[in-house]
């Protein structure tokens, strides 16, 4: 039980995992389009990771050890692009972080997770601009909507699990629970199919594999679920279509 509980609070309180699930996320969608480089997957794990530090301990007392945190991984994301890429790719990113300052700033009387049912959209257009127009030379539709569709409806099981606690309404709230499981497997399914008809076939595959898999969590999405439930299993499933690939290329 020790083991377990070190290993929630350094690797999934840390947000180191949400920001390895992110980018192997993007890491999938790389390697399809042939744009794989290395200091890019490492600026976007950098990017990601800083970026929910911020959002989770804004306002705890670690806020200015978090600021400068996020100050030293700006500068270096930054020399990353510069060194590794182009000024338009350092526009993109700049873009993608004040989105993400829009979520969830202190600063800010009125953001993105303080209206009602915005959340799950925002944070899966977030998600999909990284990997359709931030990898990429060009914006790429089909990737936005797979990418779109498939993370809203992994933020959805979120909601449920916070369904008692959130302070706005989400749509466990309005709609119940089994609706909101309604919807994103509504989602998930139009993001498996736009993959099977848009990607390579290995690369649909294992999306199409990912998805089986992410329509059981889904299904056994509750409130009363341990956290580890969704901030392991469930976040684990934007991964599994990179997993499922290197299976399907290596075994």
């Amino acid at each position: 039980m020790n083991i377990l509980k070190i290993l929630k609070k350094s690797v999934i309180d840390s947000q180191i995992y949400v920001s390895l699930m992110g980018t192997l996320f993007a890491v999938f969608f790389m390697k399809e389009q042939n744009t794989f480089r290395f200091p890019t997957v490492l600026f976007i794990f950098i990017t990601y990771f800083s970026g929910y530090l911020y959002t989770k301990y804004q306002y705890t007392r670690h806020f200015f050890k978090i600021l400068i945190l996020n100050a030293v991984a700006g500068v270096i994301c930054a020399l990353l692009i510069i060194h590794n890429h182009n000024e338009i790719r350092l526009l993109k990113w700049f873009i993608i972080v004040v989105l993400g300052l829009l979520y969830n700033s202190f600063f800010l009387d009125v953001y993105i997770r303080k209206i009602p049912l915005l959340k799950v959209f925002y944070v899966g257009l977030v998600w999909a601009l990284v990997n359709c127009w931030l990898t990429l030379p060009e914006f790429n539709l089909p990737i936005f909507l797979i990418s779109f569709f498939f993370i809203t409806a992994l933020v959805l099981p979120f909601d449920i699990r916070d369904m008692n606690s959130d302070m706005v309404k989400t749509f466990p709230m309005l709609i119940g629970v089994q609706n909101t499981k309604y919807i994103a497997y509504a989602l998930v399914l139009m993001s498996s199919l736009i993959g099977i008809f848009h990607l390579k076939p290995l690369y649909a595959g294992s999306f199409f594999l990912s998805s089986i898999i992410t329509y059981i969590f889904i299904y056994f999405a509750e409130n009363k679920r341990d956290d580890s439930y969704f901030s392991f299993g469930v976040e684990t499933c934007s991964a599994l279509p990179f997993l499922f690939l290197l299976i399907m290329e290596y075994f």
